[in-house]
This record gives structure tokens, sequence and C-alpha cells, in this order.
């Protein structure tokens, strides 16, 4: 077993001080998918324990799991019932990793990036809507609460606004998907979290998830795609206006997957 010590940095001030350092769940996906990349962490390893990598990255448990079941839907760690977590052998990662780094050279791809996830999340969402398991839809519920209490205390929620959409189409059952649409996420973030700046929009964004939720928990294929690509297609077209008054800045240039987070 690798201790928590080797895992998660050479001591909690090199974490906790790190410049740069996001401190929610994408840092742990980051960090940890960095240790398996460099052989640090090798297939067999398990990870500490849930409550010391929350103490140590300074997030709530639930950050932690969202990690866990991110890297997991990679098929980079693999939990076992009263066994902890441990790595697993690389998958189709090596696939998304290429991906990403085709797609992150230009700059000029918001848009259609947008339109792929246009092609693979509706399909997702009615997967999981013949697929989801009852923990599974009250995870999806359990991160939309979240959601809400954010926005209400006025704070962005890019972070739940993304494990959403991962969670859901963990629930598809399909890694290899999962794995690409979280690189195409994540090449997005930067644009979908000043979408998310603007309260009207957030609240637009949580009722997207709301409808494409209920009509999972109805098992209601159907009308779950259609929820989804009216979401997408309704982040898509703020995206369009932004980059027709000119914002081609940061908040419209792929993020290059350094961070986590969605919309």
């Amino acid at each position: 077993m690798v201790s928590s010590r080797d895992v998660l940095g050479s001591s909690e001030a090199e974490v906790t001080k790190a410049p740069g350092a996001v401190r929610n769940f994408e840092s742990i996906v980051s960090r940890l998918h960095q240790l398996v990349e460099d052989g640090t962490l090798k297939p067999g390893d398990k990870l500490p324990a849930e409550r010391k990598i929350a103490e140590l990255f300074g997030v709530g448990r639930s950050s932690v799991r969202d990690a866990i079941r991110i890297l997991e839907a990679r098929g980079i760690v693999k939990s076992r019932q009263g066994g902890g977590t441990v790595v697993q052998a690389f998958s189709s990662d090596n696939l998304v990793t290429e991906l990403a780094g085709a797609l992150v050279r230009k700059r000029a791809l918001v848009q259609e990036l947008v339109e792929v996830r246009a092609m693979l999340e509706p399909p997702l969402a009615a997967a999981a809507a013949r697929n989801a398991t009852p923990a599974q839809i009250e995870h999806l519920e359990d991160i939309l609460r979240r959601q809400r209490r954010r926005m209400e205390r006025g704070e962005l929620a890019v972070e739940e606004d993304t494990a959403f959409h991962a969670e859901l189409a963990r629930a598809a059952g399909n890694s290899v998907v999962l794995a690409i649409l979280d690189t195409l996420v994540n090449l997005l973030t930067e644009t979908r979290r000043r979408v998310l700046q603007d309260e009207q929009r957030a609240r637009a964004s949580l009722a997207g998830h709301r409808l494409v939720l209920g009509a999972i928990r109805r098992r209601d294929a159907r009308a779950a795609e259609a929820a989804m690509r009216r979401h997408i297609r309704s982040v898509g077209a703020i995206i369009q206006r932004r980059q027709g008054r000119g914002d081609h800045d940061d908040d419209t240039a792929p993020s290059g997957g350094k961070k986590r987070r969605g919309a």
C-alpha cells in the first residue's frame, strides 16, 4: 500500500500551499491521475482512506467520492466492497490523452466541441434512463441539491455541474464514452465557468439538469434524450452569442484539461 504522504505530496503543506491548488475534486483527480501516469502508483496499489484524502486536500468527503467515481469510470481505480480503492491498469485512457492533446493545440474549436457533446450526451441520457440504479439516481439528485445550495449562496456551481454530467454518463454504463466526454467537458472549462457566473444562465443550467433527471427517474429514455439535447443546445447558443460579441480571450479558449469543471 502506498502511503497518503507518497500519494498526495511530500507533506500536507505541499498539498495545501501549492500554487494554484484547487480545493475540490478536480485537484484530487488531477493528482492521482498524474501519479498513475508517472508510475508512482501502480496497478494493485491501495489509495488512502477517503477521510485522509479529504483532510489533506481541505475538501469535503463528497468531493473525494466524486473524484473516485470519475477515476473509477475512467478505469483508473476500482472500489472494492470492504477493500478500499485500488489502482487499475490503464485501458481506454491513452486514447483520451491523444484526443486531448490534439484538441488543445487548436484554440478555435469551442463550438465544435459543443457539437460533439450534443452527439454523445443525449444518447447517454437515454441509456441512463434505462440503466441507472436507484443509488445512482439518488446520487444525481444529491449533486443537484448541492448545485442549488451553492447557487443560493452566490457561488459558482461548476464542480457540481461537472459531477452531474460525469455521474450521468457513468450511469449509462459506458466508461469509454465517459472518458472521451470528460475530456471534451474539461476543454470547455473556462468558457462554461464564465457562462455560469451569470445567475440567470446558472439557473437555466440547473433547470435543464432537473428536466433530464426527472425523465431518468421516470425511466423515460426518449424524454431524457430530448431534455439533454435541449440543454446542450442552450449551452452552445450561449457560447455562440459570447463569441459573436467578440469574447475571444480566456472564455472561448479550450482550457487544456487542467481544470476539472463544467456546465
